[in-house]
């Protein structure tokens, strides 16, 4: 069975022969177009694994700042466990610390949907642009003061 194949038909095993190819410099027998493909999605796999935890950073910060009530231990668990996961990614592919702020651009208005839904807040009680940098929102131990949602002004 050809490798383009086994890629199909049984994934692992496919990995494990073209594996085995590459450490014994078979270059020319490696399933090249499919081994690409695979690389290329991992690192889309990462990067979207970085905006999606971003988003739920960032939502639980503006919650933090702008929802009246007290903010309960799930959030300080769910913050810290947000910024250790970024942490890990970037530590694993620091070329994607690159990317924050045009991430924080593309998950900023999802994360503010998010906090609307959770908080019952309009849209409007949030400013239109994200009021942390990016060096707060990653910094162990940062949480945002209080504020008021109607209060909320552009950053």
């Amino acid at each position: 069975m050809s490798l383009k194949a086994e890629y199909d038909r049984d994934f692992y095993a496919w990995i494990s022969k073209n594996v085995e190819l590459l450490r014994s410099g078979q270059l020319a027998e490696v399933d090249r177009e499919n081994i690409a493909e695979e690389l290329e999605s991992m690192g889309k796999r990462d990067l979207r694994q970085l905006r999606s935890r971003l988003q739920v950073l960032v939502m639980h910060l503006l919650k933090w700042k702008y929802q009246k009530e007290k903010p309960s231990k799930s959030w300080v668990a769910t913050i810290e466990h947000q910024r250790d996961e970024i942490e890990g990614l970037l530590l694993d592919s620091p070329s994607l610390r690159v990317k924050l702020d045009l991430a924080l651009d593309t998950i900023y208005p999802k994360a503010v949907r998010d906090a609307c839904r959770e908080t019952d807040l309009p849209e409007t009680a949030f400013p239109t642009f994200c009021p942390f940098p990016m060096a707060e929102i990653l910094a162990e131990g940062f949480f945002p003061e209080p504020g008021e949602a109607e209060e909320a002004e552009e950053a």
